[in-house]
């Protein structure tokens, strides 16, 4: 394939992920689809219909990844959640971070994107501030300490991923596996989602999994499928085109905001090229605007007081940090991940969890003392 060419379909991978990334901006503004609410309505009112909705979004994610691994789309060892690497304190740690920081900036990075689309300034400026967090943890002062101490302490697997595992000890063959763990795994959750009448009478819960899971299946294929060159003519490696990382990949947020700040600030250089992770930033934002304005629910919104403030400041260096730590966010390990069944992303949404509740009895607390 020549350069040209090369250049071309790397337009049709960055329009594709933006187009993919405004439909997810879309349907979680007209939907509320989130995270951290469901988790908040589970704790605070035993509600598990948003639960349930995330769940759908996360196995049908996981079929479809494992659908298009079988099909020969996508290299399931070329991705970053397939290492056999686990840094398990960094993960949990992160996580925990990450969870308890989301409760105080009002919602995960998704969220937030979601939110600027809105008109709520408190989450532009978390978004500024989750950014610079995330570049300095990955580049800077936070990520020298990052190296020397979590990242330190880390158990290593032949793979991350348990369908390989089964092929490892004969189990299964190299392509059924992981469609057969998916397929053991989905039926029994998929029952649970399905068996509750409330979720069954919430369109929007319905709705927002099926749609949000099948977008992160559409991601896994551009850039997996679409953005794949077996033989780059000035490398002659295999690449992923628009890949920051290079690898195939699909939603996540921490570390594309730290991409976009730094395309924003440093936007005449020639070497600072749009990616994937810029792309869906823009896109859910995008797509967040159009709902809102359309659904006549945009308004601008900005913090109410100094806690409010230091509050949702302090939730923003939180998931900055404990973003890269973890390896990606409540969807770039909470969906993109766990949809490869990885062990490291079931770590890290072990340590959102707990540090989201975490965070919902520490904001409690607060309202109490108020009170």
């Amino acid at each position: 394939m020549e350069i040209a060419d090369l250049s071309q379909v790397t337009v049709w991978v960055l329009a594709g992920v933006f187009s993919l990334a405004a439909l997810f901006g879309f349907t979680a503004q007209r939907t509320h689809f989130c995270t951290m609410g469901a988790i908040s309505d589970v704790v605070n009112m035993g509600d598990w219909s948003r639960m349930r909705s995330w769940v759908l979004a996360v196995v049908l994610a996981m079929l479809g990844f494992h659908a298009l691994v079988w099909w020969g789309a996508v290299r399931a060892e070329d991705t970053l959640y397939a290492a056999g690497r686990v840094p398990w304190l960094s993960l949990l740690l992160g996580g925990a971070m990450f969870g308890f920081g989301m409760v105080l900036a009002s919602g995960c990075g998704s969220k937030t994107l979601v939110r600027i689309g809105e008109g709520n300034l408190k989450s532009l400026v978390v978004f500024v501030v989750m950014g610079i967090a995330a570049y300095a943890t990955m580049w800077g002062i936070t990520g020298v300490w990052r190296t020397v101490t979590v990242d330190q302490l880390a158990f290593t697997l032949p793979s991350a991923r348990p369908a390989e595992w089964l092929v490892g000890m004969g189990l299964a063959q190299p392509d059924w596996g992981g469609v057969l763990l998916a397929a053991a795994v989905a039926l029994p959750v998929l029952f649970w989602v399905w068996r509750d009448a409330d979720f069954r009478q919430s369109p929007d819960a319905i709705v927002a999994g099926v749609v949000i899971g099948l977008l992160v299946v559409a991601m896994w294929w551009v850039t997996g499928t679409l953005g794949y060159t077996p033989e780059h003519p000035e490398t002659l490696e295999p690449t992923y085109l628009a890949s920051a990382a290079g690898r195939p990949e699909s939603f996540s947020f921490t570390a594309p905001m730290a991409y976009t700040l730094r395309w924003l600030m440093l936007y005449s250089d020639a070497s600072n090229v749009l990616n994937t992770g810029i792309v869906s930033v823009l896109g859910v934002v995008a797509g967040a605007c159009v709902s809102a304005v359309t659904s006549k629910r945009f308004r601008w919104e900005g913090f109410q007081g100094a806690r409010d403030t230091g509050l949702h400041l302090g939730g923003a260096v939180l998931m900055g940090v404990g973003g890269v730590l973890a390896l990606g966010c409540t969807v770039g390990q909470g969906l993109s991940g766990l949809s490869t069944l990885s062990v490291s992303s079931m770590l890290a949404v072990l340590g959102i969890g707990l540090g989201a509740v975490a965070g919902l009895r520490f904001q409690l607390a607060l309202l109490m003392r108020d009170d």
